[in-house]
Parts: structure tokens; sequence; C-alpha cells
């Protein structure tokens, strides 16, 4: 067994699986569950009030492709607490929680600095994982927001 052992949370976006740091995740909630304000800004889809904590949801959907025509009872709301704060990302539904040695995660190749929320890839028995630094993305998410960076986010 590996020592550098790591749990990965995996849920999809876009009909891609990605998988992140499970120490970053707070709670999984159904996007039903949470108390919303609506936005129109698209990728921000308003906030929500969870264990009394007030918190911006990223519909991660937006950024990942084409807006689903309305949400279903598989989207979920990965509530993360990042290092500089607690935030909640929809997607298109959690799949799993994995194990996988450090080891295992492969750079993808031809990846640019832009793009360096991108971990690497991962196989999970048959499924290709896409490694994500979720502290990483959602920064550029602020920025993006701000006016000052555009990212593409889709691999």
């Amino acid at each position: 067994m590996d020592a550098d052992l790591r749990q990965y949370l995996t849920f999809r976006l876009g009909g891609l699986e990605y998988a992140m740091d499970y120490r970053r995740v707070q709670e999984l909630r159904p996007l039903s569950a949470l108390e919303r304000v609506a936005s129109e800004d698209g990728i921000v889809e308003g906030v929500a009030l969870s264990r009394g904590v007030i918190m911006p949801i990223v519909d991660m959907r937006v950024a990942f492709g084409p807006r689903p025509p309305a949400h279903d009872p598989r989207t979920d709301v990965i509530i993360l607490k990042l290092s500089s704060c607690v935030m909640g990302m929809v997607t298109d539904g959690v799949t799993d929680l994995v194990a996988l040695p450090a080891s295992e995660v492969r750079p993808l190749p031809h990846v640019g600095e832009e793009v360096d929320y991108l971990l690497g890839m991962a196989q999970a028995g048959e499924r290709r994982l896409i490694v994500l630094d979720i502290d990483r993305l959602m920064a550029i998410r602020s920025a993006a927001q701000d006016g000052r960076a555009r990212v593409p986010l889709g691999v």
C-alpha cells in the first residue's frame, strides 16, 4: 500500500469525471436542500445558507459547458472549505470517494501555466479522472468574476 494514499471526491461535469482532494470538502448537499438567493450572473448561482454560514454558490456546469435546462434530483452541491473561504460548487452529481496514491496522478501533456488547476489524470478501475486543485480553480473563477482574467475551464 502506498504511503502517500489520498482520498478524492469524484464528480461529473459536462460528461467528464473529475476528482478533487477530499480534505477540501466540508459537506455534500442536494441543490434543492439549500436556501438560495438567485443571481443573474450565470456562473454565480447566488448565495446559500448552510449551517448558519452564507456562502456564494458557483454553478460549475455553466463554466464547463452549456447550462442544463433545469436542476434535476442528481444535481449536487459540494460545500468547499477552501484556504480563503467557504463556498458551494454545483455539479452534475457526486459519483464516488476514491483512494489513490499520489504517484498514480499523471501530468497532462500540453497544459500551460494558465490551467495550473489541472493536476493530471488518474485511473480508478475503468474510470479516467481529471484531478483538480480546487483552491486554484476557484481562485481563477474569482479573478474571472472580477473581470481580471478569463481562463477556459474545460479540458
